[in-house]
């Protein structure tokens, strides 16, 4: 297939200036941006971005998880598209970048398109897939999960969030609960750009993350009981402390990870103690445990060695366990077809690139299992993401986005 010209680049002014103007909406109180998936402020994004497309001439489609999908027609209609995308929901406390890098540098790879007359033998869709984060309802990635046939459509509709309310009320309130049914679509490849979230690329000085595989996980939900006391009057070696459980098992979810390097992670985030007293030994502890490699069988002796160290911990501190799976994914291998025309895309526009595997979860793990997928990533400002601190360079952007633009285009075939 023909490759675009190395001097074929995307507008960065455009690009920059559309980042900073969605920004705007779901502002944050320190910066970044607090648009959750399904909210009054997610709806006020994609009737922005709806705009944008409308304007750029794409033909929208919205499905019934309320996924947006922008199509430019190719000369060949009956031929499968090729997507492009991320998504436009953040955290709570969220950065400018995250996933809207995606899809805003997706419509970036149409309206260049426009502005040079190119036409392409395949459609070309720029998506913006529902729920990516699972910040306000779990789980994360979800339209794409459902997408890909991994999640049930009439389950995560009942899903909720802190206040009671229900995801697929939610959606349907904010009026982007879309007719067309979920999964029905031909991909021929789905390419997603992404800020690192984590600091390789900045740390060597590199332009461009071709992302070759993505982390699997396992994600436990891990209950301490011991027994409330004084803490005052009852002797150390006669306690039951579910709180000095729960530090332990901290301990050795790090030590167990740092067994495994350099690819494994783990660690213990949400964390809950009852009574949570100042004066009483702690009865009961709930935290979860986060622990991710890009190889299965890591991830299952990972799993395996916190479940016997915990096993060990309670037997001497005399407390009780149980230890519930409330998440996993296997590790991500993406489509050699599509790392390597986003290698060749670097490597034709001189910037400088290593292979790297992406740490987070993205839509593209799961679309990866119905389509060849790939991913681009580019720096972030200290690896910070999640965090309204966030932060990337206009010019970390523009590359990011002229190797999307590049890897689409030749996928989905120049039309001379």
């Amino acid at each position: 297939m023909a490759a675009p010209g190395e001097n074929l680049r995307i507008n960065s002014d455009r690009l920059w200036d559309s980042i900073m103007e969605m920004a705007k909406i779901g502002h944050g109180i320190a910066g970044g941006n607090n648009r959750q998936t399904v909210t009054d402020e997610d709806g006020e994004g994609r009737h922005l971005f709806m705009r944008w497309c409308d304007a750029a001439g794409l033909e929208m489609g919205v499905d019934e998880m309320g996924t947006m999908f922008a199509r430019r027609e190719g000369t060949d209609p009956s031929l499968p598209p090729v997507y492009v995308g991320s998504h436009l929901d953040t955290q709570p406390t969220g950065g400018k970048y995250d996933g809207v890098l995606g899809v805003l540098g997706g419509l970036e790879v149409v309206r260049s398109l426009n502005d040079l007359g190119i036409k392409t033998k395949h459609p070309i869709v720029v998506t913006n897939w529902t729920n990516e984060e699972g910040s306000r309802f779990a789980p994360a990635m979800m339209a794409s999960g459902v997408f890909a046939g991994v999640l049930d459509q009439a389950d995560v509709y009942g899903h909720v969030d802190k206040q009671g309310k229900k995801f697929g009320e939610e959606l349907e309130r904010i009026g982007w609960k879309g007719s067309e049914k979920v999964g029905d679509r031909k991909i021929h490849a789905f390419f997603e750009l992404h800020i690192e979230q984590g600091p390789i690329l900045e740390d060597e000085d590199i332009d461009i993350g071709v992302v070759t595989h993505g982390q699997g996980l396992k994600w436990l939900q891990v209950t301490l009981t011991g027994k409330e006391a004084h803490t005052g009057s009852t002797p150390m070696p006669k306690r039951r402390n579910a709180g000095l459980g729960m530090a332990r098992v901290i301990e050795l979810v790090h030590e167990i990870a740092m067994d495994y390097q350099p690819d494994a992670v783990g660690a213990v985030g949400h964390m809950e103690v009852y009574p949570n007293s100042r004066n009483i030994i702690a009865g009961r502890t709930v935290f979860t445990v986060d622990i991710r490699s890009p190889e299965k069988e890591v991830l299952d002796a990972m799993d395996g060695r916190i479940r016997e160290g915990i096993d060990t911990i309670c037997d001497a501190l005399d407390i009780r366990y149980e230890i519930e799976q409330v998440g996993a994914f296997d590790p991500v291998t993406f489509d050699a077809g599509c790392v390597k025309a986003i290698r060749d895309a670097a490597e034709r526009l001189g910037y400088s690139h290593r292979n790297i595997v992406s740490g987070a979860g993205h839509d593209a793990c799961w679309i990866n299992r119905v389509a060849p997928t790939a991913m681009v990533m580019c720096p972030c400002v200290d690896g910070l993401s999640h965090n309204e601190a966030e932060e990337i360079t206009k010019e970390w952007a523009s590359a990011g986005a002229d190797v999307l633009f590049h890897a689409v285009v030749e996928t989905a075939v120049i039309v001379e």
